[in-house]
């Protein structure tokens, strides 16, 4: 794959959505964290389809000028994330898309590193739209003081920094994630890093080409109003407009 190019300072998970400073990390294993990172943008991007096998082990370690060690352990992520599987002398073949862990959020990342797919950007918030507003309705019954304290808190970030800005982006996801983790239920509190990545990567994407068409904090208000109330259908309403707007928001970007 000759247009891959990998500079060794390159960090590890370069689109993953922003977290606290990670400890520092050796450089095999950064060489090898950014080898997944351009394999999987390029399976990801359609540039490696279903079916297609990968350069051999030698070949592609020279090609990129790494070791063969850094190599494997890339494969092995993607592995783990059901994008390539590996067999003795058939090589590295690429999953079909149903065996993708697309809810992953380094695989969002490696999604919208490139130019997302119209139809996954529309599941995605289709996923949100089932989950949201009802995490909404259960967090509105369920909420303490510490997840109110939380969600103002994201609020206040959100308005300070601006959903333009990579410190108001992850606000935005530290509310959607405090929402989740209100409804005090452990399978929905699982999927805070994923709704939490695609909240991120969505609202990062529809600023590609242009500013927000409007200003999306006072939906979020209204969202924290209803739950801080203990509104469980107001909450529901507030949570399912915010995400309909976004979609909207969403799609007039994808037009331009």
């Amino acid at each position: 794959m000759g247009n891959i190019k990998l500079r060794r300072d390159e960090p590890e998970n370069k689109g993953s959505a922003p977290e606290a400073t990670a400890k520092p990390r050796g450089p095999g294993r950064r060489l090898h964290g950014a080898v997944a990172h351009k394999l999987g943008t390029a399976i990801l991007s359609g540039e490696y389809a279903p079916g297609d096998t990968l350069s051999g082990e030698v070949a592609f370690a020279e090609e990129l000028e790494i070791s063969r060690s850094a190599y494997r352990e890339a494969i092995q992520v993607l592995t783990a994330k059901g994008l390539v599987e590996s067999r003795p002398k058939a090589g590295t073949r690429v999953l079909p898309r149903n065996r993708w862990n697309l809810l992953d959020p380094d695989v969002l990342a490696w999604a919208f590193a490139g130019e997302p797919d119209v139809e996954f950007v529309r599941n995605l918030f289709e996923l949100r739209a089932i989950v949201e507003p009802a995490a909404a309705r259960l967090a509105a019954q369920r909420r303490d003081k510490s997840d109110i304290k939380v969600m103002k808190e994201a609020l206040a970030a959100m308005r300070r920094h601006t959903l333009a800005t990579d410190a108001g982006r992850a606000a935005d996801r530290d509310f959607h994630n405090a929402i989740l983790r209100a409804t005090h239920n452990d399978a929905l509190m699982a999927l805070t890093a994923s709704i939490g990545a695609a909240v991120n990567w969505t609202t990062q994407f529809k600023q590609r080409a242009r500013a927000l068409p409007r200003n999306p904090i006072p939906d979020h208000v209204r969202v924290f109003d209803a739950i801080a109330a203990g509104d469980p259908e107001a909450a529901s309403d507030a949570m399912g407009a915010l995400v309909a707007l976004a979609l909207e928001d969403t799609r007039s970007s994808m037009a331009e």
